[in-house]
């Protein structure tokens, strides 16, 4: 079957709702989400939406906490554009429909989490993303330019030189259609991943399970240039349970007074940094992995007992609800908790528009390399860059010729595959790759893992993607593809960085360097390379 429409957009999370939102005013957009139009990291954060809404904050203020989040390497430009653009993008949320907390005289009650230096996070008690996602979707559904598609998972892009065409153009994507088995063809003027971030590349994460990768593996697989994936974020606390799946314990917790302990109650982030509980994610991620190998411990754990009961009850009733499923009331006692791998803050590179260095090839969200987050992204500016991206890309677009394929596209060719005869194969390598990135690629990094983990990976790959040509593809198998070319990413642009800065640390190279202070950029062909000083 073959599909056309005027703007593909991959992912129905925030920033590709976003987008369909504004351009379906001018143009048919057609959304594609590979389980239910829920299933989204956005539909998971807890947090909020960082943004100057409050007479006594600044913009200069988010701009510098920003900044000086993100190691050097964000870019000041974009940073500066998407801190003026927030607050619009949040007011347009509401009008429609989006219901934020409120304090008693009826003002956004805005809190503060890590890394901010004034209460500028605006939520929806400690579900934010979850009321995000339905005020989008509610709008999305009203609004008859736009088809959103479920159980369809893009496969590959459709970029034409591969089909003999001189002409370097994105023009849609091949597409599963879970129901029926089949590869379907979708052509499209302009193709907008907002496919999200990659967290399942890792043992441990905060990740639904849809977060494998598939937008910045797709991007690279058709030649795309992607930046700085060795910038993973953990998250420094997610519920330690046996059977507590993915449970994020929101930052906000620490924000609003919470304090990390060790398990004879020791307060221990004074030893770490100057702020505390209140450092960024990544140090704190850092110290607690610190103190879990030095005392031996499972878990170290974040005590709320000393606040007042509101704070834990009518702030966190999400969390607090799911603590108590799991046996833990956190008015009585500590919450136990880990890191866990949470937002990738690099991706597909994009300019301030959303561009990508392929024609017809648009990106928006956690998908992309921005220049917003640089090496470590500040809380709760995910949502927002979302927000802002997906309405700049729409404008954008407006304005923008269309394109139009340059020759015949062939339709999907299965050739000569048969239905998968073994899937422990997928199984096998799947639970493989997580668990060598987690122990060699993860919180704490050196030469000698890194070295170890580019040996697994190739041996890997040489596997998978035997295994992928020779049967007919199904999620699992295009997610384990996928997933390994991220890790692959990841693997090699950390190697190439010879220094520690944000989120990439090692102990072989503990401080940053002035020669390193720019993006990592790696394309198909391309070894990895720090670019020159932006």
């Amino acid at each position: 079957m073959r599909t056309e429409c005027d703007y593909l957009v991959i992912g129905s999370g925030v920033a590709g709702l976003t987008f369909a939102l504004e351009a379906a005013k001018h143009s048919r957009v057609t959304v594609l989400t590979k389980r239910s139009r829920t299933d989204s990291a956005t539909n998971w954060a807890q947090g909020g939406i960082a943004a100057v809404l409050h007479p006594d904050d600044s913009f200069e203020a988010h701009v510098k906490d920003t900044l000086g989040t993100g190691g050097g390497l964000s870019h000041e430009d974009v940073v500066e554009m998407v801190v003026r653009e927030g607050p619009a993008r949040i007011r347009e949320l509401m009008e429609i429909g989006a219901e934020f907390s409120r304090s008693e005289g009826e003002e956004l009650d805005l809190t503060r989490e890590g890394g901010h230096s004034a209460r500028r996070v605006v939520h929806a008690s400690d579900m934010t993303g979850r009321e995000v996602q339905r005020a989008l979707l509610a709008a999305a559904e009203r609004v008859p330019n736009i088809d959103i598609l479920e159980h369809h998972m893009a496969v590959d892009l459709i970029e034409q030189s591969r089909f003999g065409t001189p002409r370097r153009q994105v023009v849609g994507a091949y597409v599963l259609d879970e129901e029926s088995g089949e590869v379907h063809t979708y052509l499209a003027q302009a193709t907008v991943l907002a496919a999200g971030g990659a967290g399942k590349v890792y043992l441990y994460t905060s990740n639904p399970d849809v977060a494998t990768g598939d937008g910045v593996a797709m991007a690279y697989r058709a030649g795309a240039l992607i930046g700085n994936m060795e910038f993973f974020q953990f998250h420094p606390t997610s519920l330690y349970h046996p059977e507590a799946k993915s449970f994020l314990i929101s930052e906000a917790l620490r924000g609003e007074g919470g304090i990390l302990r060790l398990a004879d109650g020791t307060a221990f982030m004074e030893q770490h940094h100057a702020l505390k509980d209140l450092a960024p994610r990544d140090v704190v991620a850092r110290a607690i992995d610190y103190e879990m190998k030095r005392s031996g411990a499972d878990s170290v754990f974040l005590d709320m007992t000393h606040l007042p009961s509101h704070l834990r009850e009518e702030r966190f009733p999400t969390i607090h609800a799911q603590c108590l499923r799991y046996g833990v009331d956190m008015r009585e006692r500590p919450i136990p908790v880990v890191p866990a791998a949470h937002y990738m803050c690099g991706g597909v590179v994009v300019d301030d528009a959303g561009r990508t260095s392929l024609p017809g090839l648009w990106a928006v969200g956690e998908v992309t390399c921005s220049g917003l987050h640089g090496a470590n992204r500040l809380a709760s500016n995910s949502l927002l860059e979302g927000l802002v991206y997906g309405h700049r890309v729409a404008v954008a677009l407006a304005h923008e010729t269309a394109l139009t394929p340059a020759g015949d596209v062939p339709d999907w060719d299965a050739g000569s595959a048969v239905p998968s005869d073994e899937e422990v194969v997928v199984s096998q390598n799947w639970d493989e790759l997580r668990r060598f990135m987690w122990n060699y690629v993860g919180i704490v990094r050196s030469d000698k893992r890194l070295s170890r983990a580019a040996r697994r990976i190739a041996l890997l790959q040489e596997e998978i993607r035997e295994y992928y040509w020779k049967h007919l593809v199904n999620r699992d198998l295009l997610e384990l593809r996928n997933i390994a070319d991220v890790a692959e990413l990841i693997i090699q642009c950390a190697v190439a960085r010879k220094e520690s800065r944000g989120l990439h640390y090692t102990i072989d190279h503990p401080d940053p360097r002035a020669a390193f202070a720019s993006d990592t950029h790696i394309e198909r062909g391309v070894a990895a390379h720090i670019r020159g000083r932006h």
